[in-house]
């Protein structure tokens, strides 16, 4: 068994807590869908958000989701001129047979344009 990590990233259309938790919840819960995750394989998750979000932890939404036990940091990103904007990134570190070829990373809204090929609609 490994410890791969899983990404993805999404945008909010404002800086409020709900949007913040909302789009933070839609985009963990699919990632684990699509990732096939047992919440105990998870070893920990990391979230990022853009300078411009500071209403909410997204943290929260994992808590709200019942992953009570896995350890859960959130930082900022840093902020290059020009990037994207109201953007969550998450890192999810889960120990899986999977290989890295068979990771899906997932991308949604604004967020598509860091990895277009990792778009919710590309993943089978």
């Amino acid at each position: 068994m490994a410890l791969r990590g899983i990404r993805g990233a999404t945008t909010v259309d404002a800086n409020s807590a709900d949007e913040i938790l909302k789009e933070t919840e839609f985009l963990l819960k699919n990632l684990i869908e699509k990732n096939n995750v047992d919440s105990t394989d998870i070893a920990s998750i990391f979230f990022s958000l853009t300078t411009d979000l500071d209403a909410q932890f997204p943290a929260l939404a994992a808590r709200k989701m019942g992953l009570v036990d896995v350890p859960l940091l959130c930082l900022n990103e840093i902020n290059v001129q020009n990037s994207i904007k109201r953007c969550i990134r998450i890192l999810i570190h889960v120990n899986t047979d999977a290989s890295q070829k068979d990771i899906h990373h997932i991308y949604l809204k604004e967020a598509i344009s860091l990895r277009p090929d990792k778009s919710l609609n590309a993943i089978k």
